[in-house]
C-alpha cells in the first residue's frame, strides 16, 4: 500500500497532477475518446465575462455542468464541452477604462485602435486566469475547440446573422425613445437596466393658473418637454376637455403647446388621474404620441443636461433644472402638492447610472414582424409558416421541444416575451463587433448604405462607429463555436446542443436571445434542456458579484479544502432554481468525507492485498453480485441514482452517494466486515462496493476518485474518467 494513505488526505498534493493526466489522455476531446462512445451529447459553457477573476457562482456552473458530462462520459456517450469566454463589451470597457483613469489617460487621448489594443490585452490576461480558476475545479472541457465571442470566427457568425437579418428586413434604423447611460454614454438593453427602490417628491401642480388640469409627477424637468396631457376616456373629470389644445406662454421660461389625449393606458386612480406627456423622455409617453399624432420635442442630452428648454434651464443638470422648476412654481403659486413616495428608480447595470430615457437614431431588431424560416428542424413549424422571433420564442418550449428545468420558470419566461419590445442592438462603444455597415453622404437626404462582409471596394464609405450588443454574439453560442457559418462536421453531430445549464437570472438576456438565433438562422432549437441553478449568495443573501466588491475566489476555498470539497458543497441538497447562502461550514464538512473516503481507501488496500489483481468478470464476483444483500441493496441504489442523474437531480444524487458511503458503507458494512476480514469473499465484497462507489463519486469528486482509482489493483482498467458508469441488476 502507497504510504500516503497512511497521513491525511492532501488535495494540493493530488489535484494538479490529475488535472494533467486527464488532459494528457486527450479524453476531453471527443475525438479521442474510446470506440464504444459513439452517441453524441453536447454541451456550451456559458461563456464567463472577461472582466476578471470567476467567483463562487461560476464554481457552481462549472461543478453542475462537469458533473453532468463525466457522467455522460462514463455512460459511453461521445461528449463534448465545449469552453469559451465572453467579452462583455460594456463591463470590459468600462474595467479599463477605470484603469486608464488612474493612469490619467483618456479613451480619446489613445485613439480607437489604441484604446482597443489596450482592452484587448486586459481582455486576454483576463482569459488566462479564467482558464486557470476553470481547469482548477476540474472542468473536463475539451480546451482544444475554445472560443471567444470577439475572435476571427465569431466575428464572421456575428456578420453572416446580422446581414441575413438585415437582408430579411428584421433589422431596421430608427430614431426611437432608448435606455440612455449618461455615464456610460450608450444606448443599455431593457434587461440590463436595474430598478432600485429610492425616496422621491411627487409634486403636484398646474402648467398655468388657466390650464384646466393638474398633473403630477416625480420629474418637473421633463415637464418642459411635455406636448399633451393624457387622461382615461371614461373619467368623467376630465371629458370635455378631450381634444383640445392650450397654449401655455410661459412654463419657466419655455413655451408649451398642450393637447389633451384620451388612453385607457391612464389610471384615473393615480395621482390626479391626468398625465403630463413627455414623448421624447417616456417609452409610454412616445408610444402615446405616435397613436394620437402628439410632436416630440428633446430636452435633456445624453449628458443629463437640459437642451432646447429656455435660457434658465439649458445646460444645468436636470436635478438642478428640477430645483429651478419646483421654485418657479412655488412663485406662481402652482405647486398644490409635495409627498414623499418610494419609486423605482430605473438604473444603468454596469455603471450605477440613472437612467435617462431619450430618443436616439439606433438600429433595431423587430421581435413582430412575420416571416418565413428558410429551413426548419423545428417541431410544428414549416417553412411556409408566417412566424415572428416572439412566436419561434415561445413555441419551443410550448411544444417541449426544449425544456426549461425547473419547470415553474416557463412561467417567468412566457411573461417576459410577452412584453418583450424590439431589441436595440447597436452600442456607443469602442469595444465589440462593430456594425457591417457603410455609410456615404449619412444623414443627408442622398445617403446610401452599404451592408456585407467586408468594406466597400469605393472609398467615401464610413462604416457605422457603433458595436452590436454584447448578447448578439452570445446569442450565437451554441453554432458559432461548432464551425457555423460553415457546415462543420461539428455542428452536424452536435447541434442542438443536449445541455445548457446557467443561472435563471440570465433565462431572459441569454437563454431566449439564443433561441431566439438558433431557429431564425439554422432552422432548429440551439438546446434540449435548460437546467437553471439558483444564485449562490453571500452571508448578507446578496449576490456574489464583481461590482459588489464581494467575490470569493474559488481558489482561496480550493487552497483551503481542495476541489472536491467545494463541489460537494455547491451541489448536495442545492435543488435546480433554489438560491443558498454560500457557507464554508459545509465545505469544511465534505473536505472531512474526502479525508473519510481516504481512510476507507487505507483500509480496504491493507485488507485486500493478497487478493492481487482482480478480475471484476471473475466467477466468484459474478456468484457474490448474484447472492450478497449488500450487493444488492448497492444495485438498487445505482438505479435510482442513475434515475437521479439522467434527470438532472444531481442535489439528490449526491446527498445519496454521500450517506451510503458515510454511514451504511463505513459505519455498517466495513464495521461488520472486520470479524471476517481474512475470509476471500469479503475482500471481494469490499473491493466490489468500492470500486462501485468511486465510479457514481467520480461526476461529483473527479480528483480523489481517480486518485484512488489509480492504486486499486484491477485487471483492463482505464482512467476512472472513461470507466463504464455501474450496471444495475
Amino acid at each position: 500500500m502507497n504510504e500516503k494513505f497512511l497521513k491525511p488526505y492532501k488535495p494540493e498534493e493530488v489535484e494538479k497532477k490529475i488535472y494533467k493526466i486527464w488532459e494528457d489522455s486527450g479524453y476531453f476531446n471527443p475525438d479521442n475518446l474510446p470506440e464504444r462512445h459513439q452517441e453524441p451529447y453536447s454541451m456550451v459553457l456559458p461563456p464567463p465575462n472577461v472582466t476578471g477573476i470567476l467567483h463562487l457562482g461560476h464554481a457552481d456552473m462549472l461543478t453542475i455542468e462537469d458533473t453532468a458530462i463525466r457522467f455522460q462520459r462514463m455512460l459511453g456517450k461521445k461528449t463534448l464541452w465545449l469552453p469559451g469566454t465572453d467579452h462583455a463589451a460594456i463591463a470590459t470597457q468600462t474595467k479599463v477604462e477605470k484603469i486608464l483613469a488612474k493612469e490619467k489617460i483618456r479613451k480619446h487621448d489613445l485613439g480607437r485602435e489604441k484604446f482597443l489594443e489596450r482592452v484587448n490585452e486586459f481582455a486576454m490576461d483576463s482569459q488566462k486566469t479564467i482558464i486557470s480558476q476553470t481547469k482548477s475545479m476540474g472542468s473536463s472541457l475539451d480546451w482544444s475547440r475554445l472560443a471567444f465571442t470577439l475572435d476571427e470566427k465569431r466575428n464572421l457568425a456575428v456578420k453572416t446573422a446580422f446581414k441575413k437579418m438585415y437582408e430579411d428586413g428584421l433589422i431596421y434604423r430608427k430614431n426611437k425613445v432608448i435606455n440612455w447611460d449618461p455615464k456610460g454614454q450608450t444606448v443599455i438593453s431593457d434587461d440590463e437596466v436595474i430598478h432600485q427602490d429610492r425616496q422621491a417628491t411627487f409634486y403636484t401642480f398646474k402648467y398655468s393658473k388657466d390650464f384646466p388640469i393638474s398633473i403630477s409627477t416625480t420629474r418637473p424637468e421633463t415637464k418642459v418637454g411635455d406636448t399633451a396631457v393624457a387622461v382615461n376616456p371614461s373619467d368623467d373629470r376630465y371629458k370635455e376637455y378631450v381634444g383640445q389644445t392650450f397654449e401655455i406662454d410661459d412654463f419657466c421660461g419655455v413655451k408649451l403647446s398642450i393637447k389633451i389625449i384620451a388612453d385607457r393606458e391612464v389610471d384615473p386612480e393615480f395621482g390626479t388621474g391626468a398625465l403630463g406627456v413627455t414623448p421624447a423622455h417616456s417609452k409610454i409617453d412616445e408610444k402615446m404620441a405616435n397613436e394620437n399624432n402628439i410632436p416630440s420635442k428633446q430636452v435633456i442630452n445624453e449628458y443629463a443636461q437640459m437642451q432646447d428648454a429656455g435660457n434658465e434651464l439649458n445646460g444645468k443638470k436636470v436635478k438642478e433644472a428640477r430645483e429651478i422648476i419646483v421654485n418657479w412654481l412655488k412663485e406662481k403659486d402652482l405647486l398644490e402638492e409635495e409627498k414623499e413616495i418610494e419609486q423605482n428608480v430605473a438604473t444603468a447595470e454596469r455603471t450605477g447610472a440613472v437612467i435617462e430615457p431619450l430618443p436616439k437614431l439606433q438600429w433595431f431588431i423587430d421581435v413582430n414582424k412575420k416571416f418565413k424560416l428558410s429551413h426548419s428542424k423545428i417541431k410544428n413549424v414549416s417553412t411556409e409558416d408566417e412566424i415572428s422571433f416572439k412566436d419561434l420564442m415561445k413555441k419551443v418550449i410550448e411544444t417541449g421541444e426544449t425544456k426549461i428545468f425547473p419547470d415553474h420558470f416557463n412561467k417567468t419566461y412566457y411573461h417576459w416575451i410577452d412584453n418583450l419590445q424590439d431589441w436595440c442592438i447597436s452600442r456607443q462603444i469602442w469595444y465589440g463587433h462593430q456594425i457591417p455597415i457603410w455609410y456615404k453622404n449619412k444623414n443627408e437626404s442622398n445617403e446610401e448604405i452599404y451592408v456585407g462582409m467586408e468594406a466597400p471596394q469605393e472609398t467615401n464609405w464610413e462604416q457605422d462607429p457603433d458595436t452590436l450588443d454584447t448578447w448578439f454574439s452570445s446569442g450565437l453560442w451554441t453554432f458559432s463555436t461548432l464551425g457555423w457559418p460553415e457546415q462543420t462536421e461539428d455542428l452536424k453531430l452536435y447541434h442542438p446542443t443536449d445541455l445548457l445549464e446557467t443561472g435563471h437570472d440570465i433565462l431572459f438576456f441569454w437563454v431566449a436571445r439564443m433561441i431566439l438565433m438558433s431557429t431564425y438562422l439554422i432552422g432548429e432549437i440551439p438546446f434540449k434542456t435548460v437546467y437553471l441553478h439558483g444564485l449562490i449568495r453571500d452571508e448578507k443573501n446578496n449576490k456574489f458579484s464583481k461590482s459588489l466588491g464581494n467575490t470569493i475566489d474559488p481558489i482561496d476555498m480550493i487552497e483551503k479544502y481542495g476541489t472536491d470539497a467545494l463541489r460537494m458543497s455547491l451541489l448536495v441538497a442545492v435543488a435546480p432554481g433554489q438560491d443558498v447562502k454560500f457557507s464554508e461550514d459545509k465545505v469544511r464538512a465534505y473536505k472531512k468525507f474526502a479525508n473519510k473516503l481516504w481512510n476507507i481507501t487505507r483500509f480496504i488496500l491493507d485488507n485486500t492485498k493478497d487478493l492481487g489483481e482482480i478480475d471484476l468478470e471473475s466467477n466468484d464476483l459474478k456468484k457474490l453480485r448474484e447472492n450478497n444483500p449488500e450487493i444488492r441493496n448497492l444495485s438498487d441504489l445505482t438505479k435510482d441514482i442513475t434515475d437521479d442523474m439522467e434527470n438532472y437531480r444531481f442535489y439528490l444524487a449526491s446527498e445519496k452517494i454521500y450517506h451510503f458511503v458515510w454511514h451504511e458503507f463505513a459505519d455498517i458494512i466495513i464495521e461488520k466486515s472486520k470479524s471476517t476480514i481474512k475470509e476471500k469473499n469479503t475482500q471481494l465484497l469490499l473491493i466490489e462496493i468500492f470500486q462501485t462507489v468511486l465510479r457514481i463519486l467520480h461526476p461529483f469528486m473527479p480528483f480523489i476518485t481517480e486518485e484512488i482509482w489509480s492504486e486499486l489493483s484491477i485487471k483492463n482498467k482505464h482512467l476512472l474518467i472513461i470507466e463504464n458508469w455501474p450496471t444495475t441488476n
